[in-house]
């Protein structure tokens, strides 16, 4: 149902115009303000718990989305980690279930991909998550497993696995009795072992149980199992430990998950990672004393134990001790203690954690790659994952269509691609302004979650596509995928040594900026096609070091894991220069950039002697100087979490480092220069966004009300800054053009920011204002040819550090009718055209000009601004009549009200009658329902009026004429 432009008019004013004379919300718009455009399509999920006696109630971490809580079985899902989290990276969840409110987070993910999150400690809530503190352990780097005393809410133990790109002290199980005041290391190794988990015997909770392990990530291997790995245990509360031995793998053991159940608390289970035939789940009936291997039918064993490095999940029904479940790839369970098995299909595959009720179990929640899910049914069904804006994007790419669409591969998915607002039937034809939520669209456009997927310039149904090293071109209007793959070597379980071309599963892939049909794409050299991918060329030689030490089969001492982000020596970043042809910059993640002048015929290595085997995250050549280029160096995966980026000026002949003032332990990832002012630089960091306006040479916090999160790309396109993230989906920050005009000298002072040419429907207005305020209220007025459109007053308020000392409020392109002391009543839309905007603050004055265009999508549906213009004419007279009959039954409904006379009593009755209809549903309409029934016609869309329109409008003014 259309919504009623009644409820639009319940306050009308008189016609003509005036200035306001009430003032706007006292509450000041903060000028830059990001808005999450989605998908709302879920990332990797790898911690839940829920609330034993609400069963309604449920929390979810993700490796990079922060923490999430449910409170109606997860329809719907609110981050509860923003702006207290320094982390937005989950590895465990505990609750103190006799009083729930008490909660303990450890941050930082055990899944130890490669592009892990680090952690930065524990945080305790004890308002259901309404508000967190700090509680301790910032350097533990990845946590495993909470756990909680059962009957003390101020003793809890922590598995801490530790950093996992470098050697770390704060490893292994602590333990804390003062409700995280302080912690205390029980149970340690070395700096290279951790822990991964942690059980507590239901009944008997001074039991402990613990697993250690050797996990870290190196950016050519992955390393799982140690000497001292295994399952450890205590039985005085962690004081004192030992290894338990008797029935577990003899030879070298890795990561190990462990599961008690309530229903038979001597009976232990783990999930254990060892040498071949060995691995595999192992159960305990003497609170873990002595073990016996479960056997398991070949098929079921290949896939419970399938990269146990990331998986490893086991759990146990708390009310039946047969009853366990082992989630990896798929998620099994079996009531028989592990003889039979039955798959379980929740929305996802990947699965990293569960939680069961233990007073029903019927209520679960799974934690799985494609986010949180919810079963109140035993696991038949579950909660859509298509509620949490968690996607972890790894690129962004935008098109040129209206409105444009924001490009990326999504971690565990696709390819995806968004709109930056909502399809235009939502915005345009919506009298309001407002449409439906841009997030819940999105669309596959070939390649895989890795991604990019670079839309083709001038023709945004041709999409790029890369799915781990294959490239591929998509047809959106037809749906079809061409696949091209340089090469045609799988990555997957090959040394380094023994394929032609080395590609990382995220391929970097750069679309020419002078000719939409040439493509570069980078393994370890660079190679371009001008047709579309049927035929490559490689136009360089190795760009890479590639050193022996490094070419390697991925994996071990135990297991294998060879999946193509373990190949060190490839290209990671290209870049043409946008203002010089041919010219050409490319960067490998192990260190090296080189540049080519002459569109490869010869290279240049111009690695700065700082990188030392860095990933080059990230290359940005100027839009302004062709011989000025940025870059993004990432050492954060050789144990170095220092900030690197860099400029050049010279073509790489010489390097200057242009971080100085970042936070410790932002990792750079993405650079980008503003195309329309030179030397204002925007940089995406580890857990957060930067901004400079004197080319680096200093920074200041960006961030506003973007969450912290890894920024791992970022496009400045139609003075929109757009950003993709690795666990908040897509961000756009609209109309960034104030920073194009901004002087920190002149930013005490009234002056206004001169807008940018607009189609969209509202104008953003930024001002500032002199530090000494004259007055506490700012006056607006928007004119056309001298004629008032619309004024306001806002009371202005004390603006935040991070704003710059920028203000903003806007104007939704409306007329605004007055009735004499009554609000302003918003009429109208405008036609396209020029407007002059008035500033008024204490005795000063600036002005500025709008120019209001024709919205694209307009003009593609054949609507003209002549057509605009007839309706704006005959909506503000429309409007106008109504404003005068809805006076005037007003005047007779007061005059009714006070008059005693009945002969008076029923004229008045009688020409009310004759204006509006009676209180009933179906009675009669009459003249003022008429003419909102044609307000609503001419006003609710943007279109030409038939002619229709024209005639009833003059019928209605007859009538009103003669009614008078």
């Amino acid at each position: 149902m259309k919504k009623s432009i009644l409820s639009v008019l319940m306050v009308v004013g008189f016609f003509g115009f005036a200035q306001q004379q009430s003032k706007e919300k006292s509450e000041q718009e903060l000028a830059f303000q990001f808005k999450n455009v989605g998908p709302s399509r879920g990332g990797r999920v790898t911690a839940v718990k829920g609330v034993v006696d609400s069963t309604n109630v449920y929390y979810m971490g993700s490796t990079g989305g922060g923490l999430w809580k449910t409170t109606d079985h997860g329809h719907h899902w609110k981050n509860i980690s923003d702006s207290y989290f320094e982390s937005p990276s989950i590895g465990a969840i505990a609750i103190f279930q006799k009083n729930p409110d008490i909660l303990y987070v450890g941050t930082g993910s055990d899944g130890i991909r490669s592009n892990v999150i680090v952690g930065r400690g524990i945080y305790k809530s004890i308002d259901a998550g309404k508000t967190w503190r700090f509680s301790g352990l910032k350097d533990a780097g990845q946590i495993g497993a909470l756990e909680v005393h059962p009957n003390n809410p101020d003793i809890a133990y922590v598995a801490v696995v530790g950093q996992p790109f470098r050697k770390s002290k704060e490893r292994g199980v602590f333990k804390t009795t003062d409700g995280g005041k302080h912690w205390n290391k029980v149970l340690f190794h070395s700096d290279s072992v951790g822990a991964v988990d942690i059980e507590l015997a239901p009944n008997r909770p001074e039991i402990v149980y613990a697993t250690m392990w050797m996990g870290e990530r190196k950016p050519w291997t992955i390393i799982s199992g140690g000497a001292t790995d295994g399952i450890y245990k205590s039985i005085d509360g962690g004081q004192n430990w030992k290894r338990l031995k008797k029935g577990l793998p003899t030879a070298l053991t890795g990561k190990a998950d462990l599961a008690v159940s309530q229903a038979m608390p001597s009976r232990v289970w783990a999930q254990v990672q060892a040498a071949e035939g060995q691995e595999g789940i192992y159960k305990s009936d003497d609170y873990g004393e002595s073990w016996k291997k479960v056997e398991m039918p070949a098929k079921i064993h290949k896939s419970v134990m399938y990269r146990p490095f990331y998986f490893t999940n086991i759990d146990a029904n708390p009310q039946n001790g047969d009853n366990i479940w082992a989630g990896t790839k798929k998620l099994w369970t079996s009531y028989d203690g592990g003889k039979k098995w039955k798959e379980i299909i929740p929305p996802h595959s990947d699965h990293h954690d569960l939680w069961i009720n233990p007073k029903d179990t019927l209520f679960m929640i799974a934690g799985n790659d494609g986010g949180g899910a919810v079963s109140i049914d035993g696991g038949k069904n579950w909660s859509t994952q298509f509620n949490q804006p968690t996607a972890e994007l790894y690129s962004c790419d935008v098109d040129d269509q209206f409105p444009f669409y924001i490009y990326s591969g999504q971690q565990d998915n696709t390819t995806i691609r968004v709109p930056s607002r909502p399809p235009a039937q939502n915005v345009l034809n919506s009298n309001d302004g407002h449409g439906m939520e841009t997030m819940v669209f999105w669309d596959r456009v070939g390649g895989c979650e890795t991604g990019p997927a670079i839309p083709k310039p001038g023709d945004p149904n041709i999409v790029y596509s890369n799915c781990k090293g294959q490239f591929s071109v998509y047809n959106h209007k037809l749906g079809t995928e061409h696949l091209y793959y340089i090469g045609g070597e799988s990555l997957y379980g090959n040394h380094p040594d023994d394929i032609t071309y080395r590609f990382q599963r995220v391929t970097p892939m750069e679309v020419s900026p002078h000719d939409p049909n040439v493509v570069y794409y980078g393994s370890q050299y660079l190679h371009k096609t001008i047709d579309g991918g049927r035929n490559w060329e490689r136009i360089s030689e190795d760009l890479t070091e590639n050193r022996t030490a490094y070419r390697m089969r991925s994996g071990g001492p135990i297991d294998e894991d060879i999946s193509g982000e373990e190949y060190y020596a490839v290209l990671y970043a290209i870049q043409e220069s946008p203002i010089k042809r041919g010219v050409i910059w490319t960067g490998s993640n192990d260190g090296l950039i080189h540049i080519t002048k002459d569109g490869g015929a010869s290279w240049t290595n111009i690695t700065p002697s700082i990188l030392s085997g860095g990933r080059v995250q990230n290359l940005e050549a100027s839009p302004h100087d062709p011989a000025k280029c940025y870059a993004a160096i990432n050492r954060d995966y050789l144990g170095d979490e220092q900030t690197y980026f860099l400029k050049t000026e010279d073509y790489g002949q010489t390097w200057q480092r242009i971080d100085q003032g970042m936070a410790e332990g932002h990792v750079a990832r993405v650079i980008r220069e503003d195309p329309d002012r030179e030397g204002l630089l925007y940089a995406g960091t580890e857990f957060g966004l930067y901004l400079s306006f004197d080319d680096g040479a200093h920074w200041r916090s960006f961030q506003h009300n973007l969450p912290v999160v890894p920024v791992t790309d970022m496009q400045v396109f139609r003075k929109n800054l757009v950003l993709s993230t690795l666990g908040r989906s897509f961000w756009v920050l609209d109309d960034i053009s104030p920073l194009h005009q901004y002087d920190p000298e002149q930013s005490q002072k009234l002056q206004v920011f001169q807008p940018r040419p607009n189609h969209e429907p509202n104008q953003n207005i930024y001002f500032t204002l002199p530090e000494e305020a004259i007055d506490s209220v700012v006056s607006f007025r928007f004119q056309k040819n001298g004629r008032l459109v619309h004024a306001k007053n806002l009371e202005v308020a004390k603006l935040p550090e991070d704003e710059l000392g920028i203000r903003r409020t806007e104007w939704d392109f409306k007329w605004y009718l007055k009735r004499k002391g009554k609000k302003d009543f918003s009429g109208p839309r405008i036609s396209p055209g020029d407007y002059d905007l008035m500033i008024f603050y204490g005795s000063d004055s600036v002005s500025a000009k709008i120019n209001f265009r024709l919205h694209p999508e307009l003009t593609e549906s054949g609507v003209t601004i002549e057509n605009l213009q007839k309706q704006e004419t005959l909506a503000l007279k429309t409007t106008r009549l109504y404003l005068e009959v809805s006076q005037r039954i007003e005047e007779l409904e007061q005059e009714l009200g006070i008059t005693k006379n009945l002969t008076k009593r029923k004229k008045l009755q009688k020409a009310l009658a004759r204006l509006k209809k009676g209180p009933k549903r179906y009675d009669k309409p009459m003249l003022i329902d008429h003419i909102k029934y044609l307000m609503e016609m001419v006003t609710e869309a943007q279109q030409p009026l038939g002619q229709d329109a024209f005639e009833r409008y003059d019928q209605l003014l007859l009538e009103w004429s003669n009614i008078k």
